[in-house]
């Protein structure tokens, strides 16, 4: 059932979706921004500092999600044989490395006030690090292997080992002692974040996720061109 997928159907669906999707974007993200920098209140330590998690946080979530979603694509793609699974995945990369990267800059943006220096060797920053390193990997992979057998293989390698640093991502705050404050939110527990911190974030959240999925079909649409022009009636 994987191995026929029409590109004349499917573009038919996600070439016309992008403007819906800005839509949306632009709409959530003035829901949340204003929520974020005017509606939500000031940290009582961090003061307007805090006002950098509404950006920080929800890029970590973005592309720590991305890179799972590609290695489970990835793995199914190796595993059933099928294109499109790996063109997604493709498709979604540039998008969790961007918001990885988000992540990392704003996070050292946010540790300046908070813990005095720009960069600290913390278990967690060191750990989105080296997923970013992952994310690099990955791409490049894509740019200098030819042979769709041979990257496909290497794409789905990189992707399984770089998906044992996303559980460290998760718990390392839990595992090690370390300058990164403990997780606020807990989905099976009661989170220590206030309502009025909490909606804006899940907000903004929505909003990078609508970005994410907007640059998705941008460069999904754009191989499924390459695809069509190339005669091809199936993935």
């Amino acid at each position: 059932m994987f191995k026929f997928f029409h590109p004349n159907r499917i573009f038919q669906v996600t070439s016309k979706a992008p403007k819906y999707i800005l839509f949306l974007f632009i709409v959530v993200l003035s829901v949340g921004l204003t929520e974020a920098l005017i509606l939500s209140p000031e940290d009582y330590k961090q003061s307007d500092a805090v006002r950098i998690m509404y950006v920080h946080v929800p890029a970590a979530w973005i592309s720590l999600g991305i890179f799972s979603f590609i290695t489970i694509l990835s793995f199914s793609g190796f595993i059933f044989n099928n294109k499109n699974f790996f063109l997604i995945s493709k498709s979604l990369a540039p998008s969790g490395f961007v918001f990885n990267i988000i992540a990392l800059v704003t996070g050292s943006i946010w540790g300046k006030p908070t813990w005095g220096t720009w960069w600290a060797w913390d278990a967690r920053i060191t750990s989105m690090l080296i997923l970013a390193l992952f994310y690099a990997m990955y791409l490049i992979s894509w740019r200098i292997y030819e042979s769709e057998e041979k990257v496909f293989k290497i794409t789905t390698f990189i992707t399984i080992l770089g998906i044992v640093n996303v559980p460290i991502i998760k718990y390392s705050v839990d595992w090690w002692n370390t300058l990164h404050q403990p997780a606020s939110i807990n989905i099976l527990s009661k989170s220590s974040i206030h309502s009025s911190m909490l909606l804006p974030l899940l907000i903004m959240t929505a909003a990078f996720a609508l970005f994410s999925l907007l640059i998705f079909l941008m460069k999904y649409n754009t191989e499924l061109i390459k695809i069509k022009n190339k005669g091809l009636d199936r993935l």
